[in-house]
């Protein structure tokens, strides 16, 4: 039987939870940080040369155009302004326009479950960590007490229906599968009606792994939300995008066009721990605004963290936020 952390346990998971995280991200800290570093160590005057250098280990560190253009805006006027004089202080108006260009998503946390039945579904494209992600969101919510139901959606691959039996069994939680080739629509319908009969708290979806660049298969994703809408007013409650770090930039481009079909609501960043291109996430929530909800540094359950601005960024650069 599982059961919730007390919030002493938790307080002392803290330390351990935060040296895995920096761990994790020392590749990306190499990338951007450590660079950050070799361009401001030494130089006693800023000057247009130096701000060039900065501007080309952003872009270089995967934070993408508009991120970069934030930065080194805020970075020049304030030079203007004489704010600015120093390498210190060039560094703390980098660290403090990351962490801001990050703040919308700690306004949106990850959502409360509804008492009764909340929908979360989980869309990207395979190879991104998504169905071992549904099962280790499952299993946080088991131990947290709640009564979880995974819809196993992705019907095109068995190998993802037997994954998600594994973590169920695991985890306690329900299971709603069919045959290979189902519509998935119609096994969301048959899940959220299971969940509502067993008194679930919280129906997770997993759905097929699609090229976004698809139309007939994000427009597939559109039907599973409208079917979700009729069953539940409001659901699905949440859309969840998984988008692998290591893919940099291209993450930018799906996570595009998963919100003009799914309707996400937030990501989930897996594989940092892998990657020296954790700087993506700057680059999604500058530009898209869409909140990040968790990320992944490992393989383990308790690799899949909450995301928080301030921890992010104060492990990049090596300290307690």
């Amino acid at each position: 039987m599982l059961f919730s952390r007390t919030g002493k346990e938790k307080e002392e998971k803290k330390p351990g939870l935060f040296e895995r995280m920096r761990k994790a991200l020392s590749a990306t800290k190499e990338n951007l940080v450590n660079r950050i570093e070799s361009v401001l160590t030494g130089r006693a005057e800023i000057d247009d040369a130096l701000l060039e250098e900065l501007e080309g280990v952003l872009l270089g560190a995967d934070l993408g155009v508009k991120a970069t253009s934030q930065i080194m805006t805020f970075i020049k006027d304030q030079r203007k302004k004489q704010l600015i004089r120093t390498a210190e202080e060039v560094r703390a108006a980098i660290r403090t326009q990351l962490t801001a260009i990050l703040q919308p998503t700690a306004a949106a946390a990850p959502q409360a479950v509804p008492p009764r039945q909340a929908v979360w579904m989980v869309v990207g494209v395979n190879g991104t960590g998504k169905t071992t992600t549904v099962g280790k969101l499952a299993a946080r919510f088991a131990q947290e007490g709640k009564r979880v139901l995974i819809c196993a959606a992705d019907t095109f691959r068995p190998a993802a229906i037997e994954q998600l039996a594994i973590w169920a069994e695991r985890s306690g939680s329900e299971l709603v599968k069919t045959r290979i080739g189902a519509d998935p629509s119609a096994v969301l319908h048959d899940a959220i009606a299971a969940a509502e009969a067993r008194k679930c708290d919280i129906v997770i979806v997993d759905t097929a792994g699609r090229l976004h660049t698809r139309g007939n298969l994000m427009a597939e994703l559109e039907k599973m939300r409208r079917v979700a809408g009729r069953k539940i007013p409001g659901a699905p409650h949440e859309v969840l995008l998984i988008l692998d770090a290591t893919t940099g930039q291209n993450g930018l481009a799906q996570a595009r066009e998963f919100l003009k079909a799914a309707g996400v609501t937030g990501l989930i960043v897996t594989k940092l721990d892998g990657t020296a291109k954790g700087g993506v996430l700057f680059g999604i929530t500058q530009e898209l605004k869409i909140p990040v909800r968790y990320i992944g540094v490992g393989e383990s359950l308790e690799d899949l963290l909450e995301f928080n601005p301030e921890n992010f960024v104060a492990s990049l650069f090596g300290d307690q936020p």
